[in-house]
């Protein structure tokens, strides 16, 4: 008899420390202890958590505490994942065990990091108590452990304890269970840095919100205000989201502390209609103006459906409707933007970025992604992307509007100008003087930066002048053409700084082959350059483009890369013919330059209505 009792005592030692944990199911025994102490084990938690599903009808869906859980049931490690679930209505159990194998007494706080929660359960059982808190954001903000929008629960273990913790999870929408075990100072230190991006975050929108409403007041434009409208309903939308307007605005609310993310995101779809219609400039009667009208109805009457359906009804709608209004604003932005608007383009860019920031928001909160404190910090950023992006492109409509205001002035003044002119023998004399102002001012304008030589504008005055003087004195007047070959290939291969120099190099080539007093050299175009040889037959033209032509060919370049670049140039030649125009003389020598590009470049060709091949 005494041998019996002695194996009986000896069994009950055995199972001692198996029977002090709670009766969470025979599997949660075969979860891993995690080692609170260890800083590795830590931050791999999902390794040692496990869970059960109770979907309803299934065995602990009604359960409302651990022991109530049937033994038999089935617990899933997490294996290393998140645990993510699309829209449930099942009952979710997880379960933990930590142990402190240190020799003293040390603090932790496991960390639901997710604050739309219904309701969370924490159970924590060790040393034969139980500590058992009930949160979730169906209750009282104050009804957290710790007055913090995520969810904390202290875990205080003695040297060499070991505790068994156990959460009921329970959520109307998608569930989000991203969990973390870390001691008080790593605690602090994540909430200092969240603390710092939030407050940075928040603050910039509400600068740029009250910027925008005094905008609007001293300007009186509407979509200034708009656009504040905006800002605000989406500052308060990622505020509910993120949770703080439970923790600072309606903490013993948590009826409408749910009800104001759909409330606040109907707002926000509202408002981008609104920002949207006005800044596109949407005209009446089109589609896009009819598209809108009929999506902000839709807002106002799912504003009304907020308040009367359930949260998760609410939000899938609103949701989707956001996104269609963001789809269809990035369309009609594209559609203006081909009209011609201008300041679309920064509006196209906006939307795009808070298009897919806000898809991948969204499969984030609705359960479809895992991490979804990097998918709020991904939001936050195309926020910000699109807010820099929106006032940039009200900084250029309002640079589009204040140019046709000048066009505008400019036209009422040279028409008013002109009406003096004929009127006013006075004013003509003004205007004349005012022209040899001009005139004078121009010439300080009519060397090409780049190279030195005249350019286009000096071409447009001087030809006319050259071309009346030939026809009056009989002299000859030839236009040779001349055109870098292949210049393209030497952009491309060695950049537009080498390219530079080549035109310089060409440009000092052509000052050294035109000397005489009277000839001029310019550079029209990118490569293009044209010489005027007043009292040049096309034969002497020739002579000339021969040489220069030989010259350059003759003197390679030293590219970026070390090699020698040798650059040929074709020209185009032709002599004013009686009766002919200026226009019709560039263009036959336009004509030689084209023959000289198609008979193989590096040569001068003449101009055949001269006859000289």
């Amino acid at each position: 008899m005494s041998s019996v009792l002695r194996l009986i005592a000896i069994l009950c030692l055995l199972l001692a420390p198996a029977l002090a944990l709670p009766d969470t199911g025979s599997m949660a025994s075969d979860c891993p202890v995690l080692e609170a102490t260890d800083t590795a084990a830590r931050a791999s938690l999902m390794q040692y958590v496990c869970y059960y599903s109770a979907p309803p009808g299934a065995p602990g869906h009604e359960a409302r505490n651990p022991d109530q859980l049937p033994r038999n049931i089935n617990w899933t490690p997490a294996s290393g994942r998140d645990l993510v679930f699309s829209h449930t209505k099942s009952v979710y159990w997880v379960h933990l065990h930590v142990r402190n194998s240190g020799a003293e007494r040390a603090a932790w706080y496991l960390k639901l990091n997710y604050p739309l929660l219904d309701e969370v359960t924490f159970w924590q059982a060790g040393n034969d108590t139980t500590e058992t808190l009930v949160t979730g954001d169906q209750r009282p903000f104050g009804s957290r452990a710790v007055d913090y929008r995520y969810f904390l629960l202290p875990v205080t273990l003695d040297g060499g304890e070991t505790r068994s913790l156990t959460i009921r999870i329970h959520s109307n929408g998608a569930l989000n269970v991203p969990l973390s075990f870390e001691t008080p100072a790593e605690v602090i230190a994540r909430s200092n840095h969240l603390t710092l991006t939030h407050g940075l975050f928040y603050g910039a929108l509400l600068v740029f919100a009250v910027f925008n409403l005094l905008l609007f007041f001293s300007s009186g434009t509407g979509y200034y205000f708009y656009n504040a409208f905006y800002l605000g309903a989406l500052g308060l939308f990622l505020f509910a989201m993120g949770g703080f307007a439970n923790q600072y605005f309606w903490p013993d609310n948590p009826g409408f502390a749910n009800t104001s993310i759909p409330l606040s995101l109907s707002l926000c779809a509202l408002a981008m209609i609104l920002f949207g219609r006005s800044f596109l400039e949407v005209d009446r009667g089109t589609i896009s103006e009819t598209v809108l009208k009929g999506q902000a109805w839709f807002c106002i009457g799912f504003l009304a459906l907020t308040l009367i359906l359930p949260y998760n009804k609410t939000i899938l709608l609103n949701t989707v409707l956001a996104l269609t209004v963001i789809s269809s604003l990035f369309i009609i932005a594209a559609v203006r933007w081909k009209q011609g608007y201008q300041p679309a383009m920064w509006y196209l860019l906006a939307w795009l970025i808070m298009l897919v920031g806000g898809l991948i928001y969204a499969l984030a909160a609705f359960g479809y992604l895992h991490d979804f404190l990097a998918r709020e910090a991904l939001m936050q950023s195309a926020v910000g992307g699109q807010v820099i992006l929106l006032n940039y492109a009200m900084v250029q409509r309002w640079r589009l509007l204040n140019q046709k205001l000048l066009d505008v002035e400019h036209n009422a003044r040279t028409e008013l100008e002109f009406k003096v002119h004929e009127r006013t023998a006075q004013l003509r004399n003004t205007m004349r003087e005012l022209e040899k102002a001009n005139r004078k001012l121009s010439t300080l304008s009519l060397n090409d930066a780049l190279t030195g030589l005249y350019n286009r504008r000096h071409l447009n005055n001087i030809f006319p002048e050259l071309c009346a003087e030939a026809r009056r004195t009989s002299q000859p007047l030839t236009l040779a053409l001349v055109d870098a070959d292949h210049f393209k290939n030497i952009n491309d291969t060695w950049g537009h700084g080498f390219g530079d120099s080549c035109l310089q190099f060409i440009a000092e080539m052509l000052t050294r082959h035109v000397k005489r007093p009277r000839d001029v050299a310019i550079r029209f175009g990118g490569e293009e350059f044209a010489l005027l040889l007043p009292g040049t037959d096309a034969n002497g033209a020739l002579n000339v483009c021969s040489a220069l032509l030989q010259d350059i060919a003759r003197t390679p370049l030293l590219s970026p890369d070390g090699n020698k670049v040798k650059i040929t140039l074709s020209a185009g030649i032709a002599s004013l013919v009686s009766g002919e125009t200026q226009n019709q003389l560039f263009e036959r020598a336009d004509e030689a330059l084209y023959r000289a590009k198609s008979r193989g470049r590096n040569r001068a060709e003449l101009s055949e209505a001269v006859g000289v091949q």
